[in-house]
């Protein structure tokens, strides 16, 4: 298909991991915003600017011990650099054919179930989550009602280009530097649901093309332990292991019964993912 004749897709956070291989993996003509969502008078010459079809909202602060560490300024860009394109949106593109905002599984708190999307969130699995819950208040609240509005909650993805303050990178490399007989993991015993970029995307846009409104959980449904994915790393690089504190276990996992009658088929399963690195 030609470019121009493609949906224009006004994109934050294309620079990000799951921005990149959305560009990717999606056909959409893509209008990327390249300064900081906070910078206000920079932000609304862009929209004023430009015409879009669609939105993808992703420009975030993610990795939780970073938001842990610095969360003042971590909810400044992920509520208040929200607020400014919510406002934004309203003000010029009150027509806009779809809006996603990517949200995160940590909007919940554990559950030894499968999570719904209409479970009521009281607390937070982290700090991360409650930036990203505020969000959604606001975008709920304030987001012209004539915009077909959809937020997607992503599960656990991992990918190679992560840095280390994720979980898989931050595994891989402490295997390939310990120089330890036996290499000690501690608080580890936890189970999350592992969904590839590629079946984010896949998602992302079947929604797009259906105009689906509300919170969809973007997950697989499938539980794997974090023990599992040390276990598969330390195999294959012939190393030795110890897991130490199993307790406390945590466990997010996806229902995605409303995903499902959307016919999607999710092809990810932790080994695939794995084979990526």
């Amino acid at each position: 298909m030609k470019s121009k004749l493609l949906p224009k897709c006004g994109i934050t956070g294309y620079s990000g991991v799951l921005g990149r291989e959305i560009i990717k993996n999606i056909n959409f003509r893509f209008i990327k915003y390249k300064h900081d969502i906070l910078d206000k008078k920079k932000l609304d010459k862009w929209m004023k600017k430009n015409k879009f079809d669609l939105f993808l909202h992703l420009a975030a602060v993610v990795p939780t011990k970073k938001v842990e560490k610095n969360y003042f300024s971590s909810k400044n860009v992920n509520l208040n650099g929200t607020k400014n394109i919510v406002d934004n949106l309203n003000k010029y593109h009150k027509n806009l054919g779809w809006f996603f905002f990517s949200s995160t599984s940590h909007v919940y708190t554990h559950s030894k179930y499968k999570i719904v999307e209409t479970k009521k969130i009281n607390n937070c699995f982290s700090k991360y989550g409650k930036t990203k819950y505020q969000a959604e208040k606001y975008i709920n609240k304030k987001l012209n009602k004539k915009i077909n509005c959809c937020i997607g909650r992503i599960f656990s993805f991992s990918h190679p280009n992560q840095n280390a303050s994720f979980f898989i990178p931050s595994i891989l490399k402490k295997i390939r530097k310990s120089n330890k007989k036996i290499i000690i993991f501690k608080n580890v015993d936890h189970e999350r649901d592992f969904i590839s970029t590629k079946d984010i995307s896949k998602i992302i846009n079947l929604l797009y093309q259906k105009k689906r409104r509300g919170i969809y959980n973007i997950g697989t449904g499938k539980c794997t332990n974090l023990i599992d994915v040390i276990r598969i790393l330390c195999k294959r690089y012939d190393r030795n292991y110890k897991i130490l504190n199993i307790r406390n276990r945590t466990k997010l996992v996806a229902d995605i019964s409303k995903l499902k009658k959307e016919g999607i088929k999710i092809n990810s399963n932790i080994r695939n993912i794995l084979q990526l690195f």
